[in-house]
């Protein structure tokens, strides 16, 4: 149990860094096209550090992960299932999990400003009932 604590904390710490370099919402319009896509790596960081944790959590408990094409779906939703995140926190997390898919199949000069705002200005209210859900999920296993 000492380890996936150790180990959350670490990705915790990691995606707590990469929360602070995302510049604020209100300055996307404003960014170039080269800044815009650094922020939107960012962004992508942010939410694949949030997945790890998840991974690290479920495998904790042994749980099999999913496979598949629709395996970063499906994690979000096991994740719940398995009592490590709430209902409240998956629906929060779902547009962090569209936007990946975007990022990862898009070009950079596709990435919009409007599209990245609200997911830049509800990171850090998203990843406090992340952590909180955590907190919660870890207090739970012995």
């Amino acid at each position: 149990m000492a380890d996936v604590r150790a180990r959350v904390a670490a990705e915790m710490e990691n995606v707590e860094r990469t929360l602070k370099e995302i510049p604020p919402s209100a300055r996307c319009p404003d960014l170039s096209t080269l800044e815009l896509a650094g922020a939107a790596a960012l962004l992508h960081n942010f939410y694949n550090g949030i997945e790890n944790i998840l991974k690290q959590m479920l495998q904790s408990r042994g749980v099999a992960m999913p496979t598949g094409d629709s395996w970063h779906r499906d994690l979000l939703s096991l994740a719940e299932r398995e009592r490590v995140i709430n209902n409240e926190t998956l629906d929060a997390l779902k547009p962090y999990l569209a936007f990946r898919h975007f990022f990862s199949h898009a070009y950079a000069l596709d990435l919009q400003a409007p599209l990245m705002e609200e997911l830049v200005a509800n990171a850090g209210s998203v990843l406090r009932r992340f952590q909180q859900d955590l907190d919660d999920a870890l207090s739970q296993q012995t």
